[in-house]
């Protein structure tokens, strides 16, 4: 078994709040996602919230969720010690993951999986870890809509040195079927676990996690 199938890891993503927070990981995910983006309904500012994000227990990896902002914003918020890495998640191309790959920062780039091209493009953006996201057309994650199963699945098994994070439209009533059929590093949620956007329902969070691991 390889090491995707053997744990499914677990990201959290738009968090707002400290309590939501503490409470995913109490629940069990790994990593959490804090979305930079302003046009995010999940949007909020690292300055502000910098302290009690960094002030998080150990051993869960806090993401910076980024929408295309300049290298030099993208370096800033990567030094940043209440962050652990850095998600491109717009229309950051080659060249700029590669320049942001020379500094030695580790980073994920979210691919909006349309068709074939873009499972081909998936080793192209100078780092393994890639998160697959429904293509929508409108907006840069966080829409509920559900990926195309068949395409990540297909990206997977095509490229299996990468570490894909699984995305889009995912829920506690469709997670395990997802993990399933594609077999990813790791899936990611943020409106199907939501009372309202950015925040999170625990009992919602609970499901969620036990039926992706």
């Amino acid at each position: 078994m390889n090491e995707s199938a053997a744990r499914v890891r677990v990201k959290i993503c738009g968090l707002t709040s400290r309590e939501n927070a503490l409470e995913a990981i109490r629940l069990g995910a790994d990593a959490l996602g804090f979305n930079l983006h302003p046009g995010s309904k999940r949007y909020l500012t690292l300055d502000r919230e910098a302290e009690w994000i960094g002030a998080l227990p150990p051993f869960v990896t806090r993401v910076a969720v980024l929408v295309n902002v300049s290298l030099d914003e993208a370096l800033q918020v990567a030094a940043n010690p209440a962050i652990d890495i850095v998600q491109f998640h717009g229309d950051e191309d080659e060249a700029y993951c590669a320049k942001f790959a020379e500094t030695g920062w580790p980073f994920i780039k979210a691919l909006r999986l349309r068709d074939a091209a873009g499972i081909a493009s998936a080793t192209r953006f100078s780092t393994a870890n890639l998160l697959l996201d429904a293509n929508t057309g409108r907006a840069f994650g966080g829409t509920g809509t559900l990926i195309d199963l068949g395409l990540a699945s297909e990206c997977v098994r095509r490229h299996p040195s990468l570490r894909f994070t699984l995305a889009g439209g995912l829920k506690p009533e469709n997670v395990a079927d997802a993990v399933r059929v594609v077999k990813p590093y790791a899936v990611d949620v943020a409106s199907g676990v939501e009372s309202a956007p950015g925040i999170k329902d625990a009992e919602k969070m609970r499901a969620f996690i036990r039926a992706a691991k």
